[in-house]
């Protein structure tokens, strides 16, 4: 029977680029600005490394393929680099890859990275594939603004919410993180919005306005695992340890059954609910300090509020006007800005989240520093409300 890696593995260095329109760094130099950070953190040498998961999404940005652009980039001691891509969760999957190898045994220390140079791509959103000849036309292949409107409408059908009721709380979230972003330096956007302009923002897909959907921007993020015994060898004090990293894949249960409404994520109920159960967690509203979600737009978040089960079904919207989601809130959530504020680099998004509730567990998220944080819970998901890949991670304080 498995028991889980619950503080089998430590988390002794994590890095992040600056984030934005990275025009003056291509793909090698945002991977090495996130890496020495990682690296200065855990006070290791390029030596020291056992093994390294490597996640992009986007090839015909100069990254490559396989493992050898993070080897190169890094200048890597001829050690294991596997590449891996999950849709919008590949930089969690890179974590995972690293995580389960140290907890395995396989390796003593493990590095995760993550990187994407979404604005080389010359395209106002995530690029998509072309439909071949024999796809069918009817493929739900549709926009994301649009695949995530339709979100917004099943939930406010399905739970009575107004429509003017539902407009104030995905304002609302966007508000709150870009209030959270404007302290964070690494942040994309960092200037303060009102509901005012983002209610009277151009729409693009009823109900999502301009500042509904997050941005395109570049970056990358690392981290870099051990065991706790490892870790305190090193000399490293006040570890943050992986309680729970759990991945659940649709299987078509969403696109080609009436049984899903579409008004919530099927993989993220699932992957929550083995997460808290690996975790230890019995009361997630509690028993959760922090959370950074994957706000590709504002409803996504506001629903994913429930599926973590912190809100209750039908009432994350009101949650979310009353505060408990704000900075000084119950629950942070997006306390760094999130994707709204950092934008959408595929393969670095995860590990970004990570990152954030990292710096928190260990007091140095600066103007942001939430009081006394125990446990941070990531989300991180990839495809469509109809087709996706869902990660639920939670990191915490050794003990915790």
């Amino acid at each position: 029977m498995a028991a889980g890696i619950r503080d089998k593995v430590a988390i002794i260095g994590m890095g992040c680029s600056k984030f934005g329109e990275r025009w003056d760094a291509g793909p090698d130099d945002l991977m090495v600005e996130a890496y020495l950070e990682a690296m200065g953190d855990a006070g290791i040498e390029p030596s020291q490394l056992d093994a390294a998961w490597f996640s992009t999404h986007i090839d015909e940005i100069g990254t490559g393929k396989g493992g050898t652009p993070l080897s190169l980039a890094l200048r890597l001691p001829n050690i294991a680099v596997t590449r891996v891509e999950n849709f919008c969760a590949s930089g969690s999957e890179a974590f995972r890859g690293a995580v389960y190898a140290v907890a395995a045994g396989a390796a003593d220390i493990a590095l995760a990275v993550g990187v994407e140079k979404l604005k080389d791509t010359g395209y106002g959103g995530l690029p998509v594939g072309n439909m071949g000849t024999l796809i069918p036309q009817t493929s739900p292949n549709g926009s994301a603004p649009g695949n995530f409107a339709q979100l917004a409408s099943a939930y406010r059908t399905k739970h009575g919410v107004t429509k003017e009721d539902l407009k104030r709380a995905i304002a609302h979230v966007s508000v709150k993180s870009h209030a959270n972003g404007s302290k964070n330096p690494k942040a994309h956007l960092r200037n303060v919005v009102t509901e005012e302009q983002v209610i009277g923002a151009p729409m693009i897909a009823e109900p999502l306005g301009l500042f509904d959907c997050c941005g395109v921007s570049d970056g990358a993020a690392a981290a870099i695992v051990t065991t706790p015994e490892i870790a305190a060898s090193l000399g490293h004090k006040g570890l943050v340890t992986v309680k729970a990293l759990q991945l659940s894949v649709s299987n078509g249960l969403e696109s080609q059954h009436n049984s899903w409404d579409g008004s919530y994520f099927h993989t993220a109920r699932i992957a929550a609910k083995k997460a808290y159960k690996e975790a230890g967690v019995e009361k997630p509203r509690e028993q959760i300090s922090m959370i950074e979600v994957h706000d590709c737009f504002s409803v996504t978040e506001l629903v994913t509020m429930e599926d973590l089960f912190i809100s209750e079904e039908g009432k994350g919207w009101r949650d979310v006007l009353d505060g408990f989601y704000d900075a000084d809130g119950k629950v942070p959530c997006q306390i760094d800005g999130g994707l709204k504020c950092f934008g959408h680099p595929i393969g670095a998004s995860g590990l970004r989240m990570l990152y954030e509730m990292y710096l928190q567990l260990k007091g140095r998220a600066g103007d942001r520093q939430l009081a006394n944080p125990k446990l941070g819970l990531t989300h991180n998901l990839g495809g469509s409300p109809s087709t996706n890949v869902c990660s639920v991670a939670i990191i915490g304080q050794q003990g915790a």
